[in-house]
């Protein structure tokens, strides 16, 4: 009886040990998870080649650096703070990012965060771009280098101007005196920050979601054509963030920038950097020849 007595405070150090290894294990994958590095799963085909459907991928947080903001409040779909981490890094173009869809459903005139709606394109124009789409293809002014997928945009080149039955041929801003299309459009300036914009009728086309949220005000125009934000009238805005024009690779079938507008840095969750694991959403079987492929 004496020699059971003297080997519990073993047994029972053994247990808390265990227990408090556990609960250092449990704290050091949120710290990762929420800091470091994430995994999302690829649910559309907007992204072949370089994603397919069942790819699970993981996403590099930290070297733009991870966002913090009150997650309960933005579960609760209340306005939230977002704040980023230093990191060593800007966003480029040709970066696959995650990030959380910037807009109400069917309602694109409204920016909102989504905390649970994610999607993922490829980063065709940056912060002070003027991005243009010619015949189907991506232009950046100044830069000679194509962006984007080619092959995608080779088959919105060969699409007749009047489009074809199942392919939205309208984008954003959605205005017929624009006139612009998937196969015609801008050119438009991707806005960064500190970044002054005259304003007229054409940049309240653009810009008016975005002011709107960066001001937490109205922005409208009058019958004289001026441009007022709230009851003040402005000919001029510079602006509080960096914006982001964002493409799916398969350009046919992916709701993107085209159609919703541009992205504010503060909504991008990081860069898609692997596919760790991939399965077939037909069979379920394992495609390992995509196990730990790189995502370019």
């Amino acid at each position: 009886m004496t020699k059971k007595l003297k080997q519990m405070p073993k047994w029972l150090n053994g247990i808390v040990n265990l227990a408090f290894y556990l609960c250092l294990l449990a704290a050091i994958l949120v710290v990762l998870q929420v800091f470091v590095v994430t995994s999302f799963r690829i649910p559309s085909d907007s992204m072949e080649p370089a994603m397919l459907p069942g790819d699970y991928i993981l996403v590099d947080k930290c070297s733009a650096g991870a966002r913090l903001f009150d997650v309960l409040s933005a579960l609760d779909r209340k306005e939230v703070t977002i704040r980023r981490m230093p990191g060593w890094r800007d966003f480029k173009r040709e970066d696959v990012l995650v990030f959380n869809f910037p807009y109400q459903p069917h309602r694109w005139d409204s920016i909102a965060f989504d905390v649970m709606k994610y999607y993922v394109k490829r980063c065709v124009a940056i912060p002070g771009d003027t991005l243009e789409i010619r015949n189907g293809f991506y232009r950046i002014r100044g830069l000679n280098e194509p962006v984007g997928c080619l092959e995608a945009q080779k088959g919105i080149a060969q699409l007749p101007d009047s489009g074809v039955p199942g392919i939205v041929m309208g984008t954003y801003p959605w205005n017929e005196e624009l006139g612009w299309t998937i196969k015609e459009f801008g050119p438009l300036v991707v806005p960064a920050k500190g970044q002054v914009v005259k304003m007229d009728f054409r940049a309240w086309l653009l810009y008016r979601s975005l002011i709107n949220r960066e001001q937490d005000s109205h922005l409208r125009v009058d019958a004289g054509g001026r441009v007022l934000l709230g009851d003040s009238v402005i000919s001029e805005y510079c602006f509080c963030e960096n914006y982001y024009f964002m493409a799916g690779d398969k350009a046919v079938n992916s709701q993107d920038s085209r159609y919703w507008g541009l992205l504010p840095e503060t909504f991008i969750v990081g860069r898609a950097w692997r596919i760790w694991k991939s399965e077939d959403p037909e069979d379920g079987n394992m495609r390992w020849k995509r196990t730990l492929k790189r995502i370019e």
